[in-house]
Protein backbone atom coordinates (compact mmCIF):
# COMPACT_ATOMS: atom_id res chain seq x y z
CA UNK A 1 0.00 0.00 0.00
CA UNK A 2 1.37 3.60 -0.58
CA UNK A 3 1.76 5.61 2.40
CA UNK A 4 -0.06 8.85 1.41
CA UNK A 5 1.12 10.65 4.56
CA UNK A 6 4.75 10.86 6.76
CA UNK A 7 6.03 8.20 4.06
CA UNK A 8 9.27 7.73 6.34
CA UNK A 9 7.21 7.30 10.06
CA UNK A 10 6.61 3.89 11.26
CA UNK A 11 5.24 4.34 14.43
CA UNK A 12 3.11 5.58 16.71
CA UNK A 13 2.96 9.44 17.93
CA UNK A 14 1.72 9.96 21.74
CA UNK A 15 -2.15 10.44 22.38
CA UNK A 16 -3.53 13.58 21.06
CA UNK A 17 -6.48 15.68 22.20
CA UNK A 18 -8.13 18.65 20.16
CA UNK A 19 -5.91 20.52 18.05
CA UNK A 20 -6.78 24.33 18.62
CA UNK A 21 -6.21 25.45 14.98
CA UNK A 22 -8.18 22.57 13.45
CA UNK A 23 -11.58 24.50 13.31
CA UNK A 24 -13.16 22.33 15.84
CA UNK A 25 -14.40 22.16 19.26
CA UNK A 26 -12.09 22.07 22.81
CA UNK A 27 -13.14 18.60 23.76
CA UNK A 28 -12.06 19.66 27.37
CA UNK A 29 -15.04 22.05 27.65
CA UNK A 30 -18.25 20.31 28.88
CA UNK A 31 -20.78 20.62 26.10
CA UNK A 32 -24.09 18.62 25.58
CA UNK A 33 -24.43 15.47 24.14
CA UNK A 34 -27.69 14.86 22.19
CA UNK A 35 -26.61 11.97 19.71
CA UNK A 36 -25.94 9.95 22.39
CA UNK A 37 -29.57 10.30 23.27
CA UNK A 38 -30.90 10.12 19.91
CA UNK A 39 -28.34 6.57 19.45
CA UNK A 40 -29.86 5.02 22.99
CA UNK A 41 -33.66 5.96 21.91
CA UNK A 42 -33.12 3.95 18.71
CA UNK A 43 -30.73 1.35 19.86
CA UNK A 44 -33.03 -1.58 20.15
CA UNK A 45 -34.32 -1.61 17.16
CA UNK A 46 -30.81 -0.97 15.47
CA UNK A 47 -29.61 -4.33 17.07
CA UNK A 48 -32.68 -6.61 16.20
CA UNK A 49 -32.14 -5.05 12.35
CA UNK A 50 -28.45 -6.05 12.92
CA UNK A 51 -29.27 -9.40 14.32
CA UNK A 52 -31.67 -10.15 11.37
CA UNK A 53 -28.32 -9.03 9.01
CA UNK A 54 -26.25 -11.71 10.85
CA UNK A 55 -28.67 -14.63 9.75
CA UNK A 56 -27.50 -14.31 6.15
CA UNK A 57 -24.00 -16.52 6.02
CA UNK A 58 -22.43 -14.42 3.75
CA UNK A 59 -19.17 -16.23 3.51
CA UNK A 60 -17.20 -14.62 0.24
CA UNK A 61 -14.62 -17.42 0.36
CA UNK A 62 -17.50 -20.35 -0.15
CA UNK A 63 -18.79 -20.29 -4.48
CA UNK A 64 -21.46 -21.75 -2.61
CA UNK A 65 -22.53 -18.66 -0.56
CA UNK A 66 -22.58 -16.20 -3.54
CA UNK A 67 -26.57 -15.90 -3.74
CA UNK A 68 -26.21 -15.33 0.27
CA UNK A 69 -23.23 -12.40 -0.52
CA UNK A 70 -25.85 -11.38 -2.84
CA UNK A 71 -28.75 -11.54 -0.28
CA UNK A 72 -26.53 -9.93 2.23
CA UNK A 73 -25.87 -6.75 0.29
CA UNK A 74 -28.92 -6.80 -0.91
CA UNK A 75 -30.18 -6.07 2.93
CA UNK A 76 -27.43 -3.54 3.66
CA UNK A 77 -28.47 -1.48 0.66
CA UNK A 78 -32.25 -1.42 1.42
CA UNK A 79 -30.99 -0.40 5.13
CA UNK A 80 -29.13 2.42 3.34
CA UNK A 81 -31.77 3.62 1.68
CA UNK A 82 -34.28 3.02 4.73
CA UNK A 83 -31.89 5.72 6.42
CA UNK A 84 -32.11 8.53 3.60
CA UNK A 85 -29.29 7.91 0.93
CA UNK A 86 -30.81 9.09 -2.44
CA UNK A 87 -28.70 7.04 -4.85
CA UNK A 88 -27.94 3.04 -3.52
CA UNK A 89 -26.71 0.51 -5.82
CA UNK A 90 -25.79 -2.83 -5.44
CA UNK A 91 -23.00 -3.75 -7.99
CA UNK A 92 -22.99 -7.49 -8.99
CA UNK A 93 -21.63 -6.82 -12.84
CA UNK A 94 -18.08 -6.96 -12.06
CA UNK A 95 -15.41 -10.04 -11.41
CA UNK A 96 -16.07 -9.34 -7.52
CA UNK A 97 -18.71 -10.42 -5.57
CA UNK A 98 -21.90 -8.45 -4.93
CA UNK A 99 -21.09 -4.93 -3.02
CA UNK A 100 -23.06 -1.95 -2.05
CA UNK A 101 -22.18 1.74 -3.13
CA UNK A 102 -23.88 4.64 -2.23
CA UNK A 103 -23.90 8.69 -2.22
CA UNK A 104 -25.83 11.12 0.01
CA UNK A 105 -24.65 14.85 -1.07
CA UNK A 106 -24.48 17.10 1.71
CA UNK A 107 -25.80 20.37 -0.51
CA UNK A 108 -23.22 22.32 1.00
CA UNK A 109 -20.74 23.44 -1.79
CA UNK A 110 -17.68 23.67 0.00
CA UNK A 111 -18.54 20.53 2.42
CA UNK A 112 -15.91 17.73 2.69
CA UNK A 113 -15.28 14.43 0.74
CA UNK A 114 -15.55 11.44 2.10
CA UNK A 115 -15.28 7.77 1.19
CA UNK A 116 -16.40 5.48 4.00
CA UNK A 117 -15.21 1.63 3.44
CA UNK A 118 -16.10 -1.22 5.18
CA UNK A 119 -16.85 -4.88 3.59
CA UNK A 120 -20.40 -7.15 4.83
CA UNK A 121 -18.72 -10.89 3.70
CA UNK A 122 -18.00 -13.18 6.70
CA UNK A 123 -15.31 -15.62 7.23
CA UNK A 124 -16.24 -19.25 7.32
CA UNK A 125 -17.77 -20.90 10.30
CA UNK A 126 -15.52 -23.87 10.11
CA UNK A 127 -15.83 -25.67 13.50
CA UNK A 128 -19.41 -25.29 14.04
CA UNK A 129 -19.36 -27.62 17.13
CA UNK A 130 -16.56 -25.40 18.61
CA UNK A 131 -19.55 -22.67 18.28
CA UNK A 132 -21.16 -22.14 21.98
CA UNK A 133 -24.11 -20.49 19.49
CA UNK A 134 -24.95 -21.16 16.40
CA UNK A 135 -22.65 -18.94 14.05
CA UNK A 136 -25.75 -17.56 12.19
CA UNK A 137 -28.00 -17.51 14.53
CA UNK A 138 -27.69 -14.10 16.50
CA UNK A 139 -28.01 -14.83 20.41
CA UNK A 140 -27.74 -11.67 22.85
CA UNK A 141 -26.69 -13.30 26.13
CA UNK A 142 -25.37 -10.80 29.06
CA UNK A 143 -25.12 -7.96 26.96
CA UNK A 144 -23.35 -9.63 24.35
CA UNK A 145 -24.22 -9.94 20.24
CA UNK A 146 -22.84 -13.51 19.47
CA UNK A 147 -22.81 -14.83 15.81
CA UNK A 148 -20.66 -14.81 13.05
CA UNK A 149 -19.86 -10.69 11.31
CA UNK A 150 -20.87 -9.14 14.82
CA UNK A 151 -17.44 -7.60 15.24
CA UNK A 152 -15.89 -8.24 11.43
CA UNK A 153 -17.44 -6.32 9.92
CA UNK A 154 -21.46 -6.42 9.94
CA UNK A 155 -21.53 -5.07 13.18
CA UNK A 156 -18.99 -2.05 12.92
CA UNK A 157 -20.27 -0.44 9.47
CA UNK A 158 -24.10 -1.29 10.77
CA UNK A 159 -22.92 1.43 13.98
CA UNK A 160 -22.93 3.91 10.67
CA UNK A 161 -26.64 3.78 9.88
CA UNK A 162 -27.78 4.55 13.06
CA UNK A 163 -24.71 6.61 13.71
CA UNK A 164 -25.87 8.97 10.96
CA UNK A 165 -29.12 9.00 11.84
CA UNK A 166 -28.13 10.58 14.98
CA UNK A 167 -26.21 12.78 13.44
CA UNK A 168 -29.08 14.24 11.21
CA UNK A 169 -31.33 14.42 14.28
CA UNK A 170 -29.15 16.16 16.89
CA UNK A 171 -27.87 18.81 13.90
CA UNK A 172 -31.21 19.01 12.81
CA UNK A 173 -30.01 18.49 9.36
CA UNK A 174 -31.20 17.06 6.12
CA UNK A 175 -28.28 15.72 4.42
CA UNK A 176 -25.34 14.93 6.65
CA UNK A 177 -22.86 17.32 7.16
CA UNK A 178 -20.14 15.49 4.59
CA UNK A 179 -20.53 14.68 1.35
CA UNK A 180 -20.80 11.16 2.00
CA UNK A 181 -19.99 8.10 -0.54
CA UNK A 182 -20.53 4.60 0.97
CA UNK A 183 -18.44 1.21 -0.33
CA UNK A 184 -19.43 -1.91 1.49
CA UNK A 185 -17.32 -4.61 -0.63
CA UNK A 186 -17.96 -8.44 -0.99
CA UNK A 187 -15.16 -10.53 -0.64
CA UNK A 188 -12.42 -8.99 1.67
CA UNK A 189 -12.19 -11.81 3.66
CA UNK A 190 -11.13 -13.73 0.71
CA UNK A 191 -8.50 -11.70 -0.06
CA UNK A 192 -10.14 -8.72 -2.22
CA UNK A 193 -9.11 -9.79 -4.96
CA UNK A 194 -11.13 -7.80 -7.53
CA UNK A 195 -11.20 -4.56 -5.27
CA UNK A 196 -8.98 -2.97 -8.24
CA UNK A 197 -12.62 -3.34 -10.83
CA UNK A 198 -14.72 -3.31 -7.63
CA UNK A 199 -13.40 0.34 -7.08
CA UNK A 200 -13.30 1.39 -10.62
CA UNK A 201 -17.73 0.58 -11.10
CA UNK A 202 -17.48 3.00 -7.56
CA UNK A 203 -16.19 5.75 -9.30
CA UNK A 204 -18.07 5.21 -12.86
CA UNK A 205 -21.66 5.23 -9.63
CA UNK A 206 -20.14 7.96 -8.16
CA UNK A 207 -20.44 9.53 -11.38
CA UNK A 208 -23.87 8.40 -11.70
CA UNK A 209 -24.94 10.06 -8.79
CA UNK A 210 -23.80 13.31 -9.09
CA UNK A 211 -21.02 12.92 -7.06
CA UNK A 212 -17.40 15.27 -7.48
CA UNK A 213 -14.75 12.79 -8.98
CA UNK A 214 -12.79 10.58 -7.17
CA UNK A 215 -9.34 13.40 -7.18
CA UNK A 216 -11.81 15.56 -5.22
CA UNK A 217 -12.14 12.62 -2.22
CA UNK A 218 -10.59 14.67 0.70
CA UNK A 219 -10.52 11.51 2.96
CA UNK A 220 -11.40 8.24 3.66
CA UNK A 221 -12.79 6.23 6.33
CA UNK A 222 -12.54 2.81 6.68
CA UNK A 223 -14.50 0.93 9.51
CA UNK A 224 -12.96 -2.18 9.41
CA UNK A 225 -10.49 -2.07 12.61
CA UNK A 226 -11.30 -1.56 16.16
CA UNK A 227 -9.84 -0.12 19.26
CA UNK A 228 -6.62 -1.50 21.77
CA UNK A 229 -9.72 -2.43 23.98
CA UNK A 230 -13.01 -1.82 25.49
CA UNK A 231 -11.73 1.20 28.42
CA UNK A 232 -8.93 2.15 26.14
CA UNK A 233 -10.23 3.83 22.87
CA UNK A 234 -7.63 4.29 20.09
CA UNK A 235 -7.39 5.13 16.47
CA UNK A 236 -4.68 3.06 14.14
CA UNK A 237 -2.85 4.74 12.07
CA UNK A 238 -1.32 1.80 10.14
CA UNK A 239 -1.97 -1.85 8.86
CA UNK A 240 0.55 -4.29 7.70
CA UNK A 241 0.56 -5.44 3.95
CA UNK A 242 0.49 -9.00 3.37
CA UNK A 243 1.45 -11.84 0.73
CA UNK A 244 0.24 -15.26 0.30
CA UNK A 245 0.94 -18.46 -1.46
CA UNK A 246 0.93 -21.86 -1.35
CA UNK A 247 4.15 -23.86 -1.35
CA UNK A 248 3.97 -26.68 -4.10
CA UNK A 249 7.11 -29.65 -3.34
CA UNK A 250 6.85 -32.95 -5.72
CA UNK A 251 9.15 -35.77 -4.85
CA UNK A 252 7.85 -39.32 -6.54
CA UNK A 253 4.91 -39.54 -9.55
CA UNK A 254 3.56 -42.33 -7.40
CA UNK A 255 2.98 -43.14 -3.59
CA UNK A 256 5.88 -45.77 -2.95
CA UNK A 257 5.96 -48.18 -0.03
CA UNK A 258 8.19 -46.52 2.90
CA UNK A 259 9.92 -50.19 3.32
CA UNK A 260 11.07 -50.45 -0.45
CA UNK A 261 11.30 -46.76 -1.18
CA UNK A 262 11.91 -45.04 2.30
CA UNK A 263 15.17 -43.94 3.44
CA UNK A 264 16.16 -44.36 -0.54
CA UNK A 265 14.69 -41.27 -2.14
CA UNK A 266 13.59 -37.84 -1.21
CA UNK A 267 10.65 -37.23 0.67
CA UNK A 268 8.60 -34.29 -0.03
CA UNK A 269 6.90 -33.80 2.72
CA UNK A 270 10.10 -34.02 4.96
CA UNK A 271 11.67 -31.71 2.31
CA UNK A 272 8.74 -29.02 2.93
CA UNK A 273 8.93 -29.68 6.83
CA UNK A 274 12.60 -28.55 6.74
CA UNK A 275 12.24 -25.51 4.25
CA UNK A 276 9.32 -24.13 6.58
CA UNK A 277 11.56 -24.94 9.36
CA UNK A 278 14.41 -22.64 7.36
CA UNK A 279 12.31 -19.30 6.69
CA UNK A 280 13.18 -18.23 10.07
CA UNK A 281 17.02 -18.18 12.43
CA UNK A 282 16.66 -19.40 15.83
CA UNK A 283 16.66 -15.79 16.90
CA UNK A 284 13.46 -15.48 15.04
CA UNK A 285 14.40 -13.24 12.55
CA UNK A 286 13.21 -14.17 8.79
CA UNK A 287 16.01 -15.89 6.88
CA UNK A 288 15.45 -15.19 3.92
CA UNK A 289 17.82 -12.98 2.03
CA UNK A 290 16.85 -9.43 1.30
CA UNK A 291 13.18 -10.13 2.98
CA UNK A 292 13.77 -6.99 5.40
CA UNK A 293 14.61 -4.60 2.55
CA UNK A 294 12.31 -1.63 3.03
CA UNK A 295 11.19 -2.08 6.42
CA UNK A 296 11.47 1.14 9.08
CA UNK A 297 12.69 0.35 12.05
CA UNK A 298 11.14 1.52 15.10
CA UNK A 299 13.16 4.74 16.49
CA UNK A 300 13.20 5.81 20.42
CA UNK A 301 10.29 7.66 20.20
CA UNK A 302 7.94 5.49 18.09
CA UNK A 303 9.05 2.85 20.57
CA UNK A 304 8.26 4.59 23.76
CA UNK A 305 4.92 5.56 22.45
CA UNK A 306 4.25 1.58 21.88
CA UNK A 307 5.41 0.93 25.32
CA UNK A 308 2.98 3.71 26.75
CA UNK A 309 -0.08 1.39 25.70
CA UNK A 310 -1.59 -0.57 28.62
CA UNK A 311 -0.82 -3.70 27.74
CA UNK A 312 -0.93 -6.91 30.24
CA UNK A 313 0.95 -9.27 27.85
CA UNK A 314 0.09 -12.66 30.28
CA UNK A 315 -3.54 -11.71 30.17
CA UNK A 316 -3.45 -10.92 26.33
CA UNK A 317 -1.01 -14.44 26.32
CA UNK A 318 -3.71 -16.78 28.09
CA UNK A 319 -7.01 -14.78 27.21
CA UNK A 320 -7.41 -13.38 23.72
CA UNK A 321 -3.96 -15.09 22.10
CA UNK A 322 -4.91 -18.90 23.99
CA UNK A 323 -1.50 -19.70 24.10
CA UNK A 324 0.96 -20.68 26.44
CA UNK A 325 4.51 -18.97 25.35
CA UNK A 326 5.70 -15.94 23.98
CA UNK A 327 7.46 -15.74 20.59
CA UNK A 328 8.87 -13.92 17.67
CA UNK A 329 11.66 -11.54 16.80
CA UNK A 330 14.27 -11.32 19.58
CA UNK A 331 14.68 -7.80 20.44
CA UNK A 332 11.37 -6.69 20.22
CA UNK A 333 8.16 -6.53 22.63
CA UNK A 334 5.46 -8.24 21.92
CA UNK A 335 3.45 -4.92 20.54
CA UNK A 336 5.67 -3.68 18.34
CA UNK A 337 5.95 -7.65 16.82
CA UNK A 338 2.30 -7.31 16.35
CA UNK A 339 2.51 -4.40 14.43
CA UNK A 340 5.89 -2.70 13.46
CA UNK A 341 7.39 -6.20 12.22
CA UNK A 342 6.79 -8.00 9.07
CA UNK A 343 5.97 -11.71 9.38
CA UNK A 344 6.21 -15.04 7.95
CA UNK A 345 3.54 -17.25 9.10
CA UNK A 346 2.95 -21.29 8.35
CA UNK A 347 -0.71 -21.30 8.06
CA UNK A 348 -1.44 -24.88 6.86
CA UNK A 349 0.98 -27.89 5.93
CA UNK A 350 -0.83 -31.15 4.32
CA UNK A 351 -0.04 -34.15 2.12
CA UNK A 352 0.66 -37.94 2.05
CA UNK A 353 -2.08 -39.62 3.96
CA UNK A 354 -4.13 -38.02 6.94
CA UNK A 355 -7.07 -40.50 6.89
CA UNK A 356 -7.63 -43.12 10.29
CA UNK A 357 -4.92 -45.74 10.68
CA UNK A 358 -1.84 -45.69 9.18
CA UNK A 359 -0.36 -46.20 5.34
CA UNK A 360 3.11 -46.51 5.65
CA UNK A 361 4.23 -44.48 2.44
CA UNK A 362 6.75 -41.51 0.45
CA UNK A 363 3.99 -39.29 -0.80
CA UNK A 364 4.25 -37.95 -3.88
CA UNK A 365 3.56 -33.96 -2.46
CA UNK A 366 3.56 -31.85 0.54
CA UNK A 367 1.78 -28.32 0.40
CA UNK A 368 2.01 -25.49 3.03
CA UNK A 369 0.07 -22.33 2.83
CA UNK A 370 2.04 -19.19 4.16
CA UNK A 371 1.25 -15.61 4.57
CA UNK A 372 3.80 -12.95 5.27
CA UNK A 373 2.83 -9.76 6.63
CA UNK A 374 4.47 -6.72 5.98
CA UNK A 375 5.54 -3.20 7.38
CA UNK A 376 7.29 0.21 6.29
CA UNK A 377 8.05 0.48 2.48
CA UNK A 378 8.46 -3.33 1.77
CA UNK A 379 6.84 -4.27 -1.51
CA UNK A 380 4.78 -7.20 -2.07
CA UNK A 381 6.71 -8.01 -5.85
CA UNK A 382 10.05 -7.98 -4.10
CA UNK A 383 8.93 -10.10 -1.36
CA UNK A 384 7.47 -12.91 -3.56
CA UNK A 385 10.67 -12.81 -5.64
CA UNK A 386 12.86 -13.25 -2.47
CA UNK A 387 10.63 -16.26 -1.37
CA UNK A 388 10.67 -18.08 -4.68
CA UNK A 389 14.64 -17.43 -4.82
CA UNK A 390 14.81 -19.03 -1.39
CA UNK A 391 12.92 -22.11 -2.14
CA UNK A 392 14.83 -22.04 -5.24
CA UNK A 393 18.53 -21.90 -3.51
CA UNK A 394 17.55 -24.21 -0.39
CA UNK A 395 15.69 -27.18 -2.41
CA UNK A 396 17.16 -30.62 -2.03
CA UNK A 397 18.14 -32.68 -5.73
CA UNK A 398 15.51 -34.88 -6.60
CA UNK A 399 12.52 -32.81 -5.68
CA UNK A 400 10.91 -29.48 -7.74
CA UNK A 401 8.75 -26.75 -5.79
CA UNK A 402 6.57 -23.89 -6.70
CA UNK A 403 4.81 -21.41 -5.03
CA UNK A 404 1.43 -20.26 -6.32
CA UNK A 405 0.77 -17.03 -5.13
CA UNK A 406 -3.10 -15.94 -4.49
CA UNK A 407 -2.78 -12.73 -5.75
CA UNK A 408 -0.23 -9.44 -6.11
CA UNK A 409 -0.78 -8.78 -2.48
CA UNK A 410 -0.94 -5.41 -0.67
CA UNK A 411 1.33 -3.09 0.59
CA UNK A 412 1.87 -1.64 4.46
CA UNK A 413 0.03 1.41 5.23
CA UNK A 414 0.46 4.17 6.96
CA UNK A 415 -1.37 7.47 8.07
CA UNK A 416 -0.02 10.27 10.12
CA UNK A 417 -1.41 10.91 13.35
CA UNK A 418 -1.36 14.29 13.37
CA UNK A 419 -2.74 14.91 10.47
CA UNK A 420 -6.35 16.92 11.18
CA UNK A 421 -8.34 13.90 10.07
CA UNK A 422 -7.03 11.74 12.35
CA UNK A 423 -7.58 14.24 15.23
CA UNK A 424 -10.98 14.73 14.00
CA UNK A 425 -11.71 10.79 14.68
CA UNK A 426 -9.82 10.61 17.94
CA UNK A 427 -12.17 13.29 18.88
CA UNK A 428 -15.05 11.74 17.77
CA UNK A 429 -14.19 8.47 19.52
CA UNK A 430 -13.82 10.39 22.81
CA UNK A 431 -16.85 12.38 22.59
CA UNK A 432 -18.24 8.66 22.72
CA UNK A 433 -15.98 7.17 24.96
CA UNK A 434 -15.78 10.28 27.76
CA UNK A 435 -12.47 11.09 27.47
CA UNK A 436 -10.06 13.43 25.72
CA UNK A 437 -7.15 10.45 25.85
CA UNK A 438 -7.31 8.37 22.55
CA UNK A 439 -4.81 6.87 22.22
CA UNK A 440 -2.42 5.89 18.73
CA UNK A 441 -2.58 1.94 17.59
CA UNK A 442 -1.59 0.03 14.14
CA UNK A 443 -3.43 -3.00 13.25
CA UNK A 444 -1.46 -6.06 12.88
CA UNK A 445 -4.27 -6.93 9.97
CA UNK A 446 -4.14 -6.29 6.53
CA UNK A 447 -6.68 -5.07 3.48
CA UNK A 448 -7.42 -3.51 0.36
CA UNK A 449 -6.61 -0.11 1.98
CA UNK A 450 -3.46 0.89 -0.34
CA UNK A 451 -5.86 0.25 -3.09
CA UNK A 452 -8.30 2.62 -1.65
CA UNK A 453 -5.53 5.44 -1.36
CA UNK A 454 -4.53 4.81 -4.74
CA UNK A 455 -8.30 4.97 -6.53
CA UNK A 456 -9.15 8.13 -4.42
CA UNK A 457 -6.18 9.81 -4.07
CA UNK A 458 -6.59 10.87 -0.41
CA UNK A 459 -5.35 10.28 3.32
CA UNK A 460 -6.93 7.47 5.41
CA UNK A 461 -8.28 7.82 8.85
CA UNK A 462 -9.72 4.42 11.04
CA UNK A 463 -12.30 4.10 12.91
CA UNK A 464 -14.03 1.14 14.81
CA UNK A 465 -14.94 -0.61 18.25
CA UNK A 466 -14.16 -3.95 18.16
CA UNK A 467 -11.28 -5.08 20.54
CA UNK A 468 -9.29 -8.41 20.11
CA UNK A 469 -11.49 -9.89 22.61
CA UNK A 470 -14.04 -10.35 20.34
CA UNK A 471 -12.89 -13.49 18.45
CA UNK A 472 -12.95 -12.10 14.84
CA UNK A 473 -12.16 -15.00 12.71
CA UNK A 474 -12.62 -17.65 15.06
CA UNK A 475 -15.68 -19.42 16.68
CA UNK A 476 -17.94 -17.35 19.12
CA UNK A 477 -17.21 -14.44 17.14
CA UNK A 478 -19.15 -11.70 19.70
CA UNK A 479 -19.69 -7.95 20.22
CA UNK A 480 -20.47 -6.17 23.14
CA UNK A 481 -23.62 -4.23 22.82
CA UNK A 482 -22.26 -1.47 24.82
CA UNK A 483 -19.42 -0.94 22.49
CA UNK A 484 -21.80 -0.79 19.28
CA UNK A 485 -23.99 1.54 21.28
CA UNK A 486 -20.70 3.59 21.97
CA UNK A 487 -19.72 3.29 18.11
CA UNK A 488 -22.88 4.90 17.04
CA UNK A 489 -22.39 7.63 18.89
CA UNK A 490 -18.90 8.14 17.52
CA UNK A 491 -20.13 7.81 14.04
CA UNK A 492 -22.57 10.77 14.59
CA UNK A 493 -20.06 12.70 16.03
CA UNK A 494 -17.27 11.57 12.83
CA UNK A 495 -19.16 13.85 10.52
CA UNK A 496 -19.50 16.98 12.55
CA UNK A 497 -16.02 16.84 13.69
CA UNK A 498 -14.74 16.37 9.69
CA UNK A 499 -16.91 19.26 8.81
CA UNK A 500 -15.51 21.66 11.59
CA UNK A 501 -12.26 20.63 10.19
CA UNK A 502 -13.17 21.66 6.45
CA UNK A 503 -12.12 20.52 3.53
CA UNK A 504 -9.66 23.50 3.06
CA UNK A 505 -7.47 22.88 6.08
CA UNK A 506 -8.04 18.86 4.79
CA UNK A 507 -6.59 19.12 1.40
CA UNK A 508 -3.70 22.11 2.86
CA UNK A 509 -2.83 18.79 4.85
CA UNK A 510 -2.70 16.06 2.01
CA UNK A 511 -0.44 18.24 0.01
Amino acid sequence: MTEPSGPDRHASDPPHTADPTSGSHDTAAPRANPERALVAERFDDWVQTLSEWLTIPSVSADPARRGDVLRSAEFFADQLRQTGFPRVEVLNEGPYLPAVAAHWPSGDPDAVRVVLYGHHDVQPADGEERWTHPPFDPTVIDGVLHGRGASDDKGNIATHLLGLTAHLRATERSAPAVDLTVVVEGEEESGSTHVTELLADVKTFMTRAGADSADETDVIVVTDTGIFSADTPSVVVGMRGMIAGELHVHGPDIDLHSGQFGGAVPNPLAELARLVAALHDDDGRIAVPGFYDGVIEPDAADRAAIAALPFDEQAWLTGPAASRALAGEKGYSTLERLGARPTAEVNGIYGGYTGPGGKTIVPTDGYAKLSFRLTGKQDPAHIRKVVDQFVADNLRDGLTAEIHWESDGVEPLYTDPKHPATLATQRALGRAFDTDTVLITREGGSGPESDLVQAFNAPMVFIGVMTPEDQIHAPNEKAPLALLQKGCEAMAHLWRELAAVGRKQLRTSNG
